[in-house]
C-alpha cells in the first residue's frame, strides 16, 4: 500500500499476494502530510480524493474483500495516521 517497499521485511517472508503500489497517495501528498500529526485531518481528505480517482485499483481491493480477508500493509511508524488507515475505511464504505 505504499509505493516503496517497507524495509527489514522481504517480500518473500511478507507473502504478499497483490501489491497495488499505485493506489499508495502521490508523492506531493506524501511529501506534505510528512507524517505530521497536525496535518492528518487535511491528508485524509486530500487522499480519499485520490483514491476516487483510481477507481479500478480500489475496486480490485473492494473485491477482495467482499472474498475474504485483506491485508493492507505499510511501513509508516505511526499506526494510526497513515494511508492505510484511510484506505480501509474508503474500501469499508464501498463494501
Amino acid at each position: 500500500m505504499d509505493r516503496l517497499w517497507p524495509r527489514g521485511i522481504s517480500k518473500a517472508r511478507a507473502s504478499v499476494d497483490l501489491w497495488l503500489k499505485d493506489i499508495a497517495p502521490s508523492g506531493e501528498l506524501r511529501k506534505w502530510f510528512g507524517h505530521d500529526p497536525e496535518r492528518w485531518p487535511e491528508f485524509k481528505k486530500r487522499y480519499a480524493a485520490e483514491l476516487k480517482g483510481k477507481k479500478e485499483l480500489v475496486d480490485q481491493i473492494v473485491a477482495r474483500a467482499r472474498a475474504g480477508r485483506v491485508t493492507l500493509v505499510f511501513g509508516a511508524k505511526d499506526e494510526t495516521r497513515n494511508q492505510a488507515v484511510v484506505l480501509q475505511t474508503f474500501v469499508a464504505r464501498r463494501r
